[in-house]
């Protein structure tokens, strides 16, 4: 891992990146994440100071510029830029600040989670920009760094949208269980610098709202940056078997009942909402082929030493003893 030192810009900062609040009010903010439901959490308006975020929103990247894949390998109406300090000053300023000790031990208190780790390479966060028509079905995500397999522990998402509204869809989800019909919804609006820091483990099942924007604001996008939070250990009860990012799929509109008549809106729902049930599986698909074809090469290399050998020999032995 870089260490801070050595990535640190020589740029002087023209602002204070946290806003002052941020770090005077720890044991509310603290008190807040330990009680929130439907799991551990905490939603903190003005997280930035206002003239960095501004700073950000202006330099935020162009959507042409990140990556647009989707985890199916197919070009989506989501980017993600993970390597922020390419993005210009008030970037490489904030990327100092998300690794530096001070503000991952002002995490650590905030969430009584110590030692926490920084991702130079931001896997799977960065800059996110979501356009119109685009949700996130609710998920647990990936459990360990694809690299250095660290436990992931945290996630950090701060919006940059200047104007939103609620009813434009895009609102963050915190589901309690979306398998349950007793599923408990929290809705939070991304609104410009509002910060929320949740706890990443096998119950903080997160999406959020299609975006559904008016005809006169579809040149808008929902925009966040999000860093993900890690530690070497994880305490034995929360620990559970390495997994990619778990999705549970929404369930059919509550329009279609008996009698209802589809018409063409019902019909693209439809057929998207299967296209995404199978990308899904496809993408379980590959992750299974690839486990088996590395069952394989191991038990190749394992016939080829010392055990294959004890493995033929136990095979020869039984054969006589049958005879």
């Amino acid at each position: 891992m870089v260490s801070p030192t050595d990535r640190r810009s020589a740029e002087p900062a023209t602002a204070p990146v946290l806003s002052p609040r941020s770090a005077a009010e720890v044991d509310a903010l603290a008190a807040s994440f330990r009680s929130a439901e439907p799991f551990r959490h905490l939603v903190v308006d003005g997280f930035f100071s206002d003239a960095f975020a501004a700073e950000l929103v202006a330099t935020f990247p162009p959507f042409e510029r990140g990556d647009a894949r989707n985890e199916a390998g197919r070009i989506g109406r989501k980017a993600v830029v993970e390597r922020v300090r390419e993005l210009g000053p008030a970037w490489r300023r904030l990327d100092d600040t998300l690794q530096s000790h001070a503000f991952l031990d002002l995490i650590g208190r905030i969430t009584g989670i110590s030692d926490l780790l920084y991702d130079p390479d931001y896997v799977g966060g960065g800059t996110h920009e979501n356009r119109h028509g685009q949700d996130l079905d609710p998920h647990v995500d990936f459990n360990r760094h694809p690299r250095t397999r660290w436990h992931r522990r945290l996630n950090l998402i701060v919006y940059l949208n200047p104007e939103w509204d609620a009813a434009w869809g895009g609102n963050l989800e915190l589901h309690s269980d979306p398998r349950s019909p007793d599923d408990r919804v929290r809705h939070v609006v991304p609104l410009l610098n509002r910060a929320v820091l949740f706890e990443t483990n096998e119950i903080s099942w997160h999406g959020f709202a299609r975006i559904e924007l008016p005809a006169a604001e579809r040149h808008r996008s929902r925009r966040s940056v999000a860093l993900y939070l890690y530690t070497r250990q994880r305490p034995p009860a929360e620990t559970a078997p390495t997994h990619s990012t778990i999705y549970v799929e929404r369930p059919l509109p509550e329009r279609l009942q008996p009698g209802y008549v589809l018409g063409q809106r019902d019909v693209d729902e439809l057929r998207e909402q299967l296209q995404r049930r199978d990308q899904h599986t496809e993408r379980l698909y590959r992750e299974i082929a690839g486990l088996r074809a590395h069952v394989e090469e191991l038990d190749k290399a394992l016939d080829r030493g010392a055990i294959g050998r004890l493995r033929w020999f136990a095979k020869g032995l039984l054969r006589r003893l049958r005879r």
